[in-house]
């Protein structure tokens, strides 16, 4: 069977299409945590009940990715993008008239959680490989990333603003409008089932099933320990998002410094993403990711040990912003390198479903533990501990392809 040729777009509009949809999909996510104290004062709920609604969103948007990456192979990624907006647009309608604690669990928890598996930059990324020539795709990887981040740069500090105007119900309508230009951009990002020529590289194994792919890089001890590395990262990634504008505002600051502290992750999130997958081909890509992971760990350590205030705060985000999605462009090129292409969606699908799990513990434990013990400190030093661990566990990580037998005639 003959490839199938899918794109009819111009490269750099597809790029600008694909980065417009990641931008315009972060950015509501990003800004989740400016809405736990104005939910929470006015229903009278702990942090456990705002923080365990992020934690299933978290969870769902990993478990659900994988699953649509796979209905956007055999459908195209229109359709997935489009039922992704429409679902993510109505997960924050509904949050913006929850009144309970189960509605806000099914808007901000359910329907948010599979929207944002459906037509976040996870799949933007998976549409660039099949649409943009080989030379485009580490650019377009980058500027996927980094315009991902520029949502969650840009967005906060409008949500600040419209929280302050409008009240949160309303700023949270206006977030759900943002997301209906997703429905003609996708148009530019169609792609169509191309066959059974997929990228031929060393690792591919023509004949190999799912099931097979699936046991052969569980076994491999390699990809098991980028598996469990990448756990960490999104438990601290998603504690912070949800967790630090309230923390900040616990320490006595006004609430624009939570605000432009999640934007300026956002801002150097970008600088941090395109660096790291410049570095990823100039050195040992689990050399790279041990950096990144105990770079977050002083970070944290120095944050929360030094007297909260908006310079260090505002200093922490630039931070942290640098090493934020850093992890990505290793961790996949690192999938790629061992088993090749052919399932290359799915297989990082489950070391996102990893960093995901991850993020429904960070959210939630951020949540229950305040709760019981009155502030985030335990949280904090969990995440600097988690951090230490991920560096040390990326360390043996062997850098080439999966050995396999000769593969036998079909």
């Amino acid at each position: 069977m003959t490839t199938t040729r899918v794109r009819s777009y111009a490269p750099e509009v597809i790029v600008a299409a694909g980065c417009l949809i990641a931008l315009i999909t972060f950015g509501p996510r990003a800004s989740a945590g400016l809405f736990q104290i104005p939910m929470t004062v006015q229903f009278n709920w702990g942090r456990d009940i705002f923080g365990l609604a992020l934690a299933i969103q978290n969870l769902l948007w990993g478990l659900g990715a994988p699953f649509a990456g796979a209905i956007a192979d055999r459908y195209g990624t229109v359709r997935v993008l489009c039922v992704g907006a429409i679902l993510y647009a109505a997960g924050l309608v509904m949050m913006a008239y929850a009144t309970t604690p189960l509605q806000l669990h099914l808007g901000a928890g359910v329907l948010i959680g599979f929207g944002l598996s459906a037509c976040s930059f996870n799949l933007v990324l998976a549409a660039f490989g099949k649409l943009l020539p080989e030379q485009w795709r580490p650019m377009a990887f980058g500027a996927g990333t980094a315009a991902g981040s520029f949502g969650q740069f840009l967005f906060p500090p409008i949500g600040n603003i419209l929280i302050e105007t409008l009240g949160w119900q309303q700023a949270l309508i206006v977030f759900a409008f943002t997301l209906l230009p997703i429905l003609p951009i996708s148009i530019v990002m169609a792609t169509r089932k191309t066959g059974a020529a997929v990228g031929a590289t060393a690792a591919n194994l023509p004949n190999q099933t799912i099931a097979q792919a699936l046991g052969e890089a569980f076994k491999h001890r390699s990809y098991v320990l980028l598996v469990l590395g990448f756990f960490t990262c999104g438990f601290q990634l998603a504690f912070i998002t949800v967790h630090m504008p309230a923390y900040l505002k616990d320490a006595g600051l006004p609430a624009w410094v939570g605000g432009w502290t999640l934007a300026v992750i956002g801002l150097a999130n970008a600088v941090g993403s395109l660096s790291s997958g410049w570095l990823s081909t100039r050195m040992p890509k689990r050399h790279l990711l041990a950096w990144i992971y105990l770079g977050r760990a002083v970070a944290i350590a120095a944050f929360i040990l030094l007297p909260p205030s908006p310079t260090t705060a505002i200093t922490f985000g630039i931070v942290i912003g640098l090493f934020w999605l850093s992890t990505v462009p290793p961790t996949s090129s690192l999938v790629m390198l061992m088993f090749g292409t052919k399932y290359m969606a799915m297989l990082y699908g489950f070391a996102f479903f990893s960093h995901q799990v991850g993020g429904f513990l960070g959210v939630w434990l951020g949540g229950v533990l305040y709760e019981s013990m009155g502030n985030y400190q335990f949280v904090w030093w969990l995440s600097v501990a988690l951090g230490v661990a991920s560096a040390l566990i990326n360390l043996p990580i062997v850098e080439r392809p999966v050995q396999r037998p000769e593969a036998q005639p079909a």
